[in-house]
């Protein structure tokens, strides 16, 4: 049976160390050119350092005019190659291997960054008016992302990273295109499941001639959106079957949309996905494991799934389940960037939530329970912003500080953003 310290090898041949896995989490920690910095350098050696098998960063954008968030590093003829060789020498300084998250926004792209995103169907994305409303890709748009994911995973090899990540979840571009709700589209990018998963097979079979067969490429997925008519579980294992049919060598499973990410009633990591109205699922710590399961049947491929874990007790039965390969790990790694190393040594047992321990930024009114929607939205965007200032504190070397509030850090992270956003040389025109 596997546990957390046993290597995997993949079937591209390259082998993780152990079992554990740090998440893919957005950094924000660009330059005005959109490029990585000395901040990922301090961030990624101290993550790689902490212990875990394998690293994957955070979504690395193929388009500087559509961006997840400002901050983010992009790979779009804007240099900078040097700095990712340097992250990269850092990201692996522990043995591990750094996998780079390549990824579009699609209409997930803030108006910060542009007042016009793109998206498979003009469907607005419906969050405190934070996004402007996606014009429908042209048939030349779609064939140029595919072309841009294929270039990106190009550079990350070039410039030194072990593997990539292809990603298909959480609501972004690929992720639209297979869902009904956001994908109304009648031609062959379309309609039926096959149409649908079209885009993002095919950036995948380009990622994988643009890297070769002997490199680790990785494909994060949604189990479910958890939208009504959206794309379903039984959609995953379909789409789930045909990825190991490109050849992929790891396959994330997670889920949920910027619309439903399930964090307004539970919080876990980078996106608490569970499913409502189970209550046994909100209080397992691995609230994927159930889809894992299933999804595994109709895939038999190597499975990571993140979201929860915080024992190594329940990490090991996970993996001893068979179903699952990796465990991904994210918000304990803001705070104790060797939170890994701590499980693998037997140092500790178990992980802090340290989410359940924030300070809410008033009264409990105020707080994700509240019948108020804008208030709950705003307790959810306090929480994240208090793991992004964590993260900002650890690439300047610094301890997280763990006393700040969720009120302080909602100020400060919507501050940093309008900074970084000002600061950056591409204009939306």
């Amino acid at each position: 049976m596997a546990a957390i310290t046993d290597p995997l090898t993949l079937r591209c041949g390259a082998t993780l160390p152990n079992r554990l896995a740090k998440a893919a989490m957005t950094e924000g920690l660009a330059d005005a050119e959109d490029r990585a910095t000395g901040r990922h350098e301090t961030l990624y050696r101290r993550w790689s350092e902490g212990g875990a098998g394998l690293l994957i960063t955070g979504n690395v954008m193929v388009d500087r005019r559509y961006l997840e968030r400002p901050g983010n590093v992009v790979i779009d003829g804007n240099g900078g190659e040097n700095a990712l060789r340097a992250w990269a020498k850092a990201g692996t300084a522990g043995g591990n291997h750094l996998w780079m998250q390549i990824s579009h926004p699609g209409r997930q792209c803030s108006r910060t960054v542009t007042r016009q995103p793109l998206a498979p169907s003009p469907v607005q994305l419906d969050l405190i008016g934070l996004f402007g409303r996606p014009r429908a890709m042209t048939a030349e748009e779609i064939e140029d992302v595919i072309r841009r994911f294929a270039h990106v995973a190009a550079v990350a090899r070039e410039t030194g990273f072990t593997g990539v990540q292809v990603h298909g979840a959480h609501g972004y571009l690929l992720s639209q295109f297979l869902s009904p709700v956001t994908n109304q589209r009648d031609d062959e990018w379309g309609g039926p499941l096959e149409n649908r998963a079209r885009l993002l097979l095919a950036c995948v079979r380009a990622v994988r001639k643009a890297v070769g067969d002997d490199f680790p490429v990785a494909v994060k997925l949604n189990s479910t959106d958890f939208q009504k008519g959206g794309f379903s579980l039984e959609d995953c294992v379909q789409v789930a079957g045909w990825l190991k049919e490109a050849g992929i060598d790891l396959l994330e499973i997670s889920g949920g949309t910027y619309e439903q990410p399930k964090l307004l009633g539970h919080s876990g990591d980078a996106g608490t996905f569970a499913e409502p109205g189970r209550e046994s699922t909100r209080r397992r710590e691995a609230y994927f494991a159930d889809y894992a399961r299933t999804i595994q049947a109709g895939y038999g491929g190597r499975l990571m799934v993140t979201g929860g874990f915080r024992s190594r007790a329940a990490m090991d039965e996970a993996l001893a389940s068979g179903a699952i390969d990796v465990i991904g790990l994210g918000r304990p790694l803001c705070v104790e960037a060797d939170a890994p190393d701590a499980l693998l040594s037997a140092r500790a047992d178990r992980l802090p939530s340290w989410e359940d321990g924030l300070r809410l930024a008033g009264p409990g009114w105020l707080g994700p329970a509240s019948p108020v929607k804008m208030l709950k939205a705003l307790n959810v965007f306090g929480q994240m912003g208090w793991f992004y200032q964590q993260l900002i504190a650890l690439s300047e070397g610094r301890d997280a500080d763990r006393e700040l509030s969720t009120g302080q850090a909602l100020i400060r992270h919507f501050r940093t953003e309008l900074g970084v956003a000002r600061r950056r040389t591409f204009k939306d025109v």
